[in-house]
């Protein structure tokens, strides 16, 4: 966790977010009306305007009426935004000054949003199944105790007839393993809803137990290189699974491994980096404390994982 001097800087940010977002909570109370009442003032004028030239009978509700009453609509809309947004830019703002200082344990720091991450791409398909839409949320790369890793929200979902069946919804870390595995590793879980599309990604890899009944009822393993898996999943791989399934409290994790890359997905719905929306006080211990715990957590997981087989 931050030092005393850091977490004193936060609750700064904090509490100058508070005040701007309260001042921008009584503008909005005032921006609104004002600017609803002026579009509605204008629409009054232009449609008296267009009676000029309108036949008696349809007095205000002309063909050109009806546009514009139209068109008013969608501008009330846009201006209803245009008066609301003060508050999302503030919390944005907040949010990319915030998360650099709260995550100063891990160098080299980047932040992106909604952005594909560089590591997807070799990411072994079989640990997600065959997928055909995906979505990325907050992307957050950098180096912790001495590895390099890229941390993101993805969800990755199968059409199926008029449905769309999820494959995975979580945080995914990738990292370099310590000794890199000569090959494709893969721990998946064994679900009956989703195996059919794990099935198809299969053909080319061989099926290895880990000896463990409660680790193998659970889980899948598969890879390209049996004699150089076998040790790893009966061993550090079977541990490192049981013991995540009893600390991690979303659904069971995975593990992939490919070559010198290793990756750590961990599904839970969870918006891990986010602060709360705009009309909620921002309160240090609520909502910035657990986002560095949860981060920390990940990572230092991550660190234990990339240890298998070295």
């Amino acid at each position: 966790m931050p030092d005393a001097a850091v977490i004193a800087g936060i609750r700064k940010d904090i509490e100058a977010y508070e005040a701007a977002r309260k001042a921008a909570s009584r503008a909005m109370l005032w921006r609104v009306p004002l600017y609803l009442g002026l579009l509605v003032a204008l629409v009054i004028v232009l449609a008296m305007v267009l009676n000029f030239g309108a036949d008696p009978f349809e007095l205000w509700f002309s063909t050109l009426h009806l546009y514009l009453y139209l068109a008013g609509f969608v501008a009330a809309f846009a201006v209803y935004v245009l008066a609301t947004n003060a508050g999302s830019n503030l919390q944005a703002s907040l949010r990319a000054k915030l998360l650099p200082t709260a995550f100063g344990f891990v160098q080299d720091l980047k932040l992106r949003k909604a952005e594909t991450p560089q590591s997807f791409a070799r990411l072994p398909p079989e640990a997600l199944g065959d997928h055909d839409g995906c979505q990325f949320d907050d992307v957050i790369s950098g180096s912790y105790d001495g590895f390099a890793f890229e941390l993101y929200e993805a969800a990755l979902w199968r059409r199926s007839g008029r449905a769309d069946v999820e494959l995975f919804d979580g945080v995914i870390v990738a990292f370099d393993m310590n000794k890199p595995f000569a090959g494709v590793l893969v721990a998946t879980v064994k679900t009956t809803a989703v195996m059919g599309f794990f099935r198809e990604m299969f053909a080319g890899l061989e099926q290895v137990q880990s000896g463990s009944d409660n680790i193998d009822a659970a889980y899948d393993f598969r890879t390209d290189n049996v004699a150089a898996a076998l040790p790893m999943v009966s061993g550090q791989m079977a541990q490192t699974l049981d013991w995540l399934n009893k600390v991690w409290p979303g659904a069971p994790a995975r593990i992939a491994i490919n070559g010198r890359d290793g990756f750590l997905l961990l599904p839970d719905k969870r918006d891990f980096f986010e602060l709360p929306a705009d009309t909620v006080a921002v309160d240090y211990k609520t909502h910035v404390e657990p986002m560095i715990a949860d981060i920390a957590t990940m990572l230092a997981t991550a660190s234990l994982v990339r240890k298998i087989g070295s």
